[in-house]
């Protein structure tokens, strides 16, 4: 039997070598997150993430890589159906199943906090800010290879990891500066 490691490193090595095959940084990821972990969804839909690469049509905004493995995310850990209430009840149910512990948005605010850990952002422009006047160089592509492969091993280990615990760990860096511990 396969265990956890060995099917995230397969993910991983998917995801570099489908950049090496001519997918964008996005559909790289995406792909090999649909084609290694059965997520129950037609492989024609690497489609969805072709947008994102270059940071949305080469933008420069949010990494591409780290978009693909976000859309990986959420076929799993996306939310299917909104709270049931009425009124403003529906808002409270809403944001306790995003904000809450466990919380969704806890699971997904780990992938860029990595990354950004790893690289110093998660902005396309920025990661790639070195290769802005020669962008289609072997240099520029080997560094980008690195961060697909780390996007696409990071949503593989949150995506097999126990939905309880990720769900439940401490929001990082976030847009609304909100600070909370580790749950106990």
């Amino acid at each position: 039997m396969v265990n956890r490691e060995e099917i995230i490193e397969r993910v991983r090595q998917r995801a570099r070598r489908n950049f090496s095959l001519g997918y964008n940084c996005s559909e790289a990821v995406f792909e090999a997150l649909l084609g290694e972990l059965d997520l129950d969804l037609q492989q024609d839909l690497v489609r969805l993430a072709t947008g994102f690469g270059g940071g949305v049509g080469l933008y420069g905004d949010t990494c591409g890589a780290v978009s693909g493995a976000v859309l990986g995310m959420s076929a799993v850990h996306g939310r299917r159906t909104l709270p049931e209430a009425e009124g403003h009840e529906i808002a409270l149910r809403s944001k306790e199943q995003l904000y809450g512990r466990p919380g969704l948005y806890r699971i997904f605010n780990q992938l860029p906090n990595r990354i950004a850990q790893d690289y110093g952002s998660t902005l396309c422009r920025d990661l790639t800010a070195e290769w802005r006047d020669n962008w289609l160089c072997r240099d520029h592509a080997l560094h980008c290879r690195e961060i697909i492969t780390d996007a696409a091993g990071i949503a593989a280990e949150l995506i097999l990891a126990d939905i309880e615990d990720v769900a439940c760990r401490a929001l990082g860096l976030n847009v609304e500066g909100l600070v909370d511990e580790a749950a106990p």
